[in-house]
């Protein structure tokens, strides 16, 4: 990362800061492409594709502090999401799609306070303890329960509490700003951290309000759609979705171990075309193993089971390796398998692996990409 820290270098940007002696603006970004083959798309036997963004999506950002003395600084944080294939943006065409927001920080009396477009808590406290860091291949099928992220949040106000002796907290709010329906679209969730040497544990709790249907369009939310596959597809219309999500990892030496479980609800209303709750239970395990440090490998398997409405079960294993040119610059190579059974609401299960939201068009796929990453 590349960071500027006098006037002459932020202008060249385009930007003009300030630059004070305790004040930073930092420019970073990752660019991430490969060459991937997958084994059953779109109901096609064989695809072979360029495919970005593989284990760390494409971006751009900028971020900066300014101490204002007595222990509080002021931060912001924006980040651009882009296809580097076609140049396109992602997110639905948003300039800082990924995350947008500023706030306040006092880290060791009351905590952080932000304002914008950002994650929610779940992510920030149980991400870090899953096998994401290979990202969407790992993630719970068509990524239910917000694993990798699919969604982030509008109108979001955030507290992040200081490290209580390696308890830390989190809580958000997001307005859904529908006028005459102060409930309709709105997001709260609150997360819990603690770690003690080599044992880390998190969970939290997410309710998505996905739009009063009598006030505005049915998906309208401070959140964005977490029906991207045929896994959920059929329950777009849920009035709410609730999502509680658990996991820990513990690390012996070299070796990473660890494990999450997450319960995913999507109610109906009058408006829905569903009329039984579709629930989703995703148990997942992994480890990590820095053979050198240049050098990791990391296994994962994921049981999802689907009840309610329909009823539906699939098994995914996923397997990513790391190997570093230098401290910016990677490459990389991941596989999956993944077999599903039942029904998903509008017909026969399809396999999804992960959060790459490729419908399969049959019972079961494969999906394998090697590709090279570099940060700035």
């Amino acid at each position: 990362m590349r960071k500027l820290t006098t006037l002459a270098a932020a202008c060249g940007l385009a930007f003009c800061v300030n630059a004070h002696a305790q004040s930073s603006v930092t420019l970073y970004g990752i660019l991430d492409a490969g060459i991937a083959y997958i084994h059953n798309s779109g109901g096609h036997s064989s695809q072979w594709k360029m495919s970005t963004g593989n284990i760390s999506e494409n971006e751009w950002g900028l971020r900066g502090t300014e101490d204002l003395g007595g222990g509080l600084a002021a931060n912001f944080q924006v980040e651009n999401g882009f296809d580097i294939a076609s140049g396109q943006l992602h997110q639905n065409g948003r300039l800082f799609g990924r995350q947008a927001w500023v706030g306040l920080a006092s880290p060791t009396t009351w905590g952080a306070v932000t304002l914008g477009r950002q994650y929610d808590p779940i992510s920030d406290v149980l991400q870090p303890l899953t096998a994401d860091a290979f990202s969407g291949i790992f993630a719970t099928p068509g990524d239910v329960d917000n694993y990798d992220s699919s969604a982030r949040f509008d109108n979001a106000v955030k507290w992040v509490s200081p490290n209580w002796g390696g308890v830390k907290l989190e809580a958000m709010y997001s307005f859904g700003g529908i006028a005459g329906a102060t409930g309709s679209g709105q997001v709260y969730s609150g997360a819990a951290s603690y770690n003690h040497g080599p044992f880390s544990i998190a969970g939290g709790y997410i309710h998505i309000d996905n739009g009063n249907a009598t006030l505005s369009t049915r998906g309208t939310s401070a959140s964005d759609s977490l029906f991207n596959s045929a896994v959920n597809a059929a329950y777009a219309s849920a009035h709410a979705i609730d999502i509680a999500r658990i996991g820990g990892n513990y690390v012996i030496d070299q070796v990473t171990v660890g494990a999450a479980y997450s319960y995913s609800k999507y109610s109906p209303d009058g408006h829905s075309t569903f009329t039984d709750s579709q629930k989703f239970q995703n148990g997942s395990v992994y480890a990590t193993w820095q053979l050198s440090p240049a050098f990791q490998t990391t296994i994962g398997y994921n049981y999802t089971k689907s009840t309610g409405d329909s009823s539906a079960t699939y098994h995914q294993v996923a397997l990513g390796v790391d190997y570093l040119l230098s401290k910016r610059t990677d490459l990389y190579a991941v596989a999956a398998y993944q077999h599903a059974s039942g029904q998903n609401g509008a017909g026969h299960a399809q396999a999804v692996i992960g959060s790459y939201d490729v419908n399969s068009g049959a019972n079961y796929q494969v999906l394998t990409v090697a590709g090279i990453r570099h940060s700035f």
